[in-house]
């Protein structure tokens, strides 16, 4: 009889390592792993994608910030996981993408409170979010090319379309990091906090955006994505999309109550209808 292989060792925790949080009208998804810097297994992924589900169907909640706890936002791909053979899917729902986030598209803004270290996968998470605030010690990067692999996770799919070519290439063909203020001034990101501060300047902007009407930035932002990448403003198809999106705006509940409100000098209540 030949010898018993050893059974895998598994992470055994408790603990959440992921939370869901709720600000107001803000929902703060963090990746609570900070002795693995946030690094992402199938549990993260799974916790990630759920809160993502939860608050894009939650009629509350006009935006979605995600961050991490310690001193690293995201550390990518969790290696020793992949190493034991364990998928880094979210359970059940592949279709999710990495860390249950790149490919899971919903229609909340969402914002990427960066607090630290963020390469590889952390920064594919930034390029998937509409919005994103660094603390001065970020760093991000896509260091795939010196592991002989590629910036699978939507990076090399993305890189290009947020920042110029020739930036995009340098990131992705060096794969050496780049700063905060860096990241910033090439259009990875909006802003650089106070030190410490990430999460806290972007609970403020997407408070910002909680105050506008939920069905109006729900639309702009589908429009924004959707006519991104048209060849021309002059073309007839993203004028349809746009005479489309207008025409439901005009038709809601939140349309009306904003104009009474404007003429009744007061704040709108808005329905998100």
């Amino acid at each position: 009889m030949g010898a018993r292989s050893k059974a895998p060792v598994v992470e055994v925790t408790t603990e959440p390592v992921v939370r869901h949080e709720r600000h107001g009208a803000v929902s703060v998804i963090s990746i609570d792993r900070p002795s693995a810097m946030n690094a992402v297994d199938g549990r993260v992924a799974t916790g990630i994608g759920v809160a993502l589900d939860e608050a894009d169907c939650d009629l509350e909640v006009r935006a979605i910030v995600i961050t991490g706890t310690g001193d690293a936002f995201c550390a990518g791909a969790d290696l020793k996981a992949l190493a034991r053979g364990e998928s880094l899917d979210a359970r059940g729902r592949p279709e999710w993408g990495f860390a249950g986030y790149v490919r899971h598209a919903v229609a909340t803004p969402t914002i990427a409170a960066v607090n630290g270290f963020a390469l590889g996968g952390g920064t594919e998470i930034v390029l998937a979010s509409d919005l994103a605030v660094l603390d001065p010690s970020a760093t991000l990067g896509l260091p795939e090319v010196r592991r002989g692999l590629m910036a699978a996770a939507g990076g090399v799919i993305r890189i290009q379309r947020q920042i110029p070519l020739k930036r995009a290439l340098e990131m992705a063909l060096t794969g050496e990091p780049v700063t905060a203020q860096v990241a910033v001034e090439w259009g990875l990101a909006n802003r650089v906090s106070a030190p410490g501060a990430a999460l806290a300047e972007a609970l403020d902007l997407a408070g910002r955006i909680a105050e506008n009407a939920p069905l109006a930035v729900r639309e702009t932002k589908a429009m924004v994505h959707a006519t991104a990448h048209f060849g021309s403003d002059w073309d007839d198809e993203p004028w349809a999309l746009n005479n489309r999106a207008i025409g439901r705006l005009l038709r809601s509940d939140d349309f009306r109550e904003g104009a009474r409100a404007f003429a009744e000098k007061r704040r709108p209540a808005w329905t998100g209808s």
